[in-house]
């Protein structure tokens, strides 16, 4: 749009401003015509992660059938949402490589970062996890004080913009927000697929 320049702050936000930059707008440019944020569109690109460069080994793995497919999610283990998005959206999914990365967000829940070391500690990880996640029970040793990447999956999380759990990243690169439905996260796997 004429006269008006886009400013990306922090790598991640938009505002723009006129040429001289005496005036700043905060908020969405929205295409009338197509009826879409032009700055949602824009903030999703700049968003995009290096799928192919996320440290899995600092996650815990989810095969499912072949496994061919990937999805990488942020969660804490005291998000409802979380919680919804594993028994529900994630119920039914299959031929999938989940890697779950655990953020506890401390400041909404005191006690998740404790639980996701308790649930890394565990002999099975993947077991404690489905097992606190579906059923509310963590491993009864309830040992935290193995060497753990949590403070690491923390600061990855918010290095890559995640503000929120659950965040579910796609190897096509896109962050997207929120315990969405299933039949959404087949349509992203789908997408992803598409563009090999």
């Amino acid at each position: 749009m004429g006269g008006l320049y886009e400013v990306v702050m922090d790598g991640k936000m938009i505002v723009y401003t006129d040429a001289k930059v005496e005036y700043l707008v905060f908020g969405d440019m929205v295409d009338i015509e197509k009826r879409k944020s032009v700055t949602e569109e824009r903030v999703a690109e700049l968003r995009k992660v290096d799928f192919a460069k996320l440290p899995f080994e600092l996650a815990i793995k989810d095969v499912r059938g072949d496994g061919s497919r990937k999805l990488a999610v942020f969660s804490d283990p005291d998000c409802p949402f979380c919680k919804k998005l594993e028994r529900e959206s994630l119920k039914e999914l299959n031929n999938v490589t989940i890697y779950t990365f655990l953020m506890p967000l401390a400041q909404l829940h005191p006690d998740a970062a404790r639980k996701s070391r308790v649930i890394w500690c565990a002999p099975d990880r993947l077991a404690a996890w489905k097992g606190w996640i579906l059923d509310g029970k963590l491993p009864e040793n309830g040992k935290d004080d193995c060497e753990n990447p949590v403070d690491k999956t923390i600061a990855l999380g918010n290095q890559l913009g995640v503000n929120g759990t659950p965040a579910l990243m796609f190897p096509n690169g896109k962050t997207v927000p929120g315990a969405i439905p299933h039949e959404d996260i087949e349509k992203l796997l789908a997408e992803k697929m598409a563009k090999k």
